[in-house]
């Protein structure tokens, strides 16, 4: 027989028992929480975006104006979905 060194296997992770580690459920579902904050950056966004297509609707630039105006309205539909969740 040959002394070869034998490949290191790491039996804690192996096989179906690897599965049941509680390190493999950190993560959640994030449709289960909601966090305050990021809805409170979804309007501070919206407004801000709002703001921005309006100065620009008024300065005569409609395509600046059209682009802010999507913007804003990503956030209204974020905004929209927080609120179905609660």
């Amino acid at each position: 027989m040959t002394d070869t060194p034998r490949p290191v296997i790491d039996k804690r992770r192996s096989g179906p028992a690897a599965a049941f580690d509680p390190r493999s459920k950190r993560w959640t579902n994030s449709a289960a929480r909601i966090d305050p904050k990021k809805s409170q950056n979804a309007r501070r966004n919206y407004e801000q975006y709002l703001a921005l297509a309006r100065a620009e609707a008024l300065a005569g630039n409609t395509i600046g104006a059209e682009n802010y105006y999507q913007y804003a309205e990503h956030y209204f539909r974020s905004l929209s979905s927080d609120q179905e969740r609660t």
